[in-house]
């Protein structure tokens, strides 16, 4: 569920011809994605995402939701479904799931609230790209209701979701930052289509090590729990991934090959 933009400054100046975003940055921008103010998290919560295999680091809790690193939402009764860790064997840069997916065959229907025309036109995109795919889920746009809502909020760059609450339909949320409609078309349906990605349960294709995408920083779970290996997609690092955790001003706004591969394995 992920990446929220962190407080995170860019990892390289603006004007660089590389610029490693976080797809899903913290920030402290990412309370809006509901309306209760942040509470305190108990030991016992964070001993148990700790037990998991989550960084526990800048765990908080968005309303009676959990917002962990960075751009995951973990509604309490999707942890209580979580089961004991999986060990994967070592650091790789397979695509990675978390245990709860969606239900398929479904039709997904999303909608734009309010969104500025960057964002309006980058979520029409990033549906396409789904619906390309070929899989057991289809994403159909609307106007009113919807299970998933996209809303824009907030002035950095990237955005946050959730992960499937477990009862087979995709996260319900989506925020994009405000900031991102100041890039290419291209980086703001990336942006959309990463944040879908995590709707429907795809975890970040460098959890492991974010310092391959973003430049700096380590793994987001060592325990790898909630970030299962999907069969098909390789041990490498797949610098293409839209899954990745941050995002260069260069992007596409495509799916990688193994990205690809993950989706029509899963669904």
């Amino acid at each position: 569920m992920r990446k929220s933009f962190t407080s995170l400054l860019l990892a390289v100046p603006f004007a660089a011809a590389m610029l490693a975003i976080p797809a899903c940055q913290k920030t402290e921008e990412a309370a809006p994605v509901t309306a209760n103010a942040p509470q305190a998290v108990t030991e016992s919560e964070r001993l148990r995402f700790q037990e998991l295999g989550f960084d526990v680091s800048d765990l908080r809790k968005v309303g009676s939701d959990f917002l962990v690193e960075g751009d995951m939402i973990i509604t309490p009764q999707a942890l209580g479904a979580m089961g004991s860790p999986v060990v994967v064997n070592g650091p790789r840069g397979e695509q990675y799931r978390t245990y709860n997916l969606v239900r398929s065959p479904q039709v997904i229907t999303v909608r734009g609230a309010s969104l500025s025309t960057p964002i309006s036109q980058a979520l029409d995109r990033a549906i396409a790209n789904f619906n390309a795919l070929g899989i057991g889920l289809t994403f159909r746009r609307v106007t009113t209701g919807g299970l998933i809502v996209v809303r824009e909020s907030g002035s950095g760059a990237g955005g946050v979701a959730g992960f499937p609450p477990g009862n087979g339909s995709p996260y319900g949320s989506v925020t994009i930052y405000g900031g991102t409609r100041n890039y290419s078309l291209d980086v703001c349906e990336h942006v959309v289509t990463h944040e879908l990605g995590h709707c429907v349960g795809l975890r970040h294709t460098d959890w492991f090590n974010r310092a391959y995408s973003c430049g700096s920083g380590g793994t987001e779970g060592q325990g790898t729990s909630g970030a299962v290996h999907i069969p098909g997609t390789p041990t490498g690092y797949d610098a293409n991934s839209i899954m990745n955790a941050c995002f260069s001003s260069t992007e596409t706004g495509e799916f990688s090959t193994y990205d690809r591969t993950a989706l029509n394995y899963l669904y």
